[in-house]
């Protein structure tokens, strides 16, 4: 069975590049282009990993995360930050929220990505909630 995981990404180049970089290696890929539509897919498919972006329109990835996170059956599921956003509160109210990592989206090559990814998935990354 493939490991499913939901891309929360507004900016549709970025999505879709990852996408087919995560495609390529035996993932199934699902997307959304905003929180909202990401809580509703994230809530019925049950991904083993969420790659989310902070700043989207309709709902940003923070009311995502905690909407997820009070959910129950969502409340386990692999979450990676992956922002422009480097302000030390919101990365500490991320990690707070339960996330693997804290991701810039400068700091991270594609390729670079893509193995943080795996690495996650395989490692079950332990969910780091305060």
């Amino acid at each position: 069975m493939k490991e499913k995981i939901l891309i929360v990404e507004d900016e549709k180049t970025l999505r879709n590049a990852i996408k087919i970089k995560l495609d390529k290696i035996g993932y199934k890929v699902l997307e959304a282009k905003n929180g909202r539509e990401g809580l509703e897919i994230a809530l019925k498919e049950k991904p083993d990993l969420i790659l989310l972006d902070i700043v989207m329109p309709i709902m940003d990835g923070m009311k995502m995360l905690k909407r997820l996170r009070k959910n129950k059956g969502s409340e386990h599921i692999l979450v990676i930050v992956l922002t422009n956003i480097s302000d030390a509160e919101k990365i500490e109210e991320s990690l707070g929220s339960g996330v693997c990592d804290y991701l810039i989206k400068s700091d991270w090559k594609l390729d670079e990505l893509v193995q943080k990814i795996k690495e996650r998935i395989d490692a079950n990354c332990i969910i780091n909630k305060k």
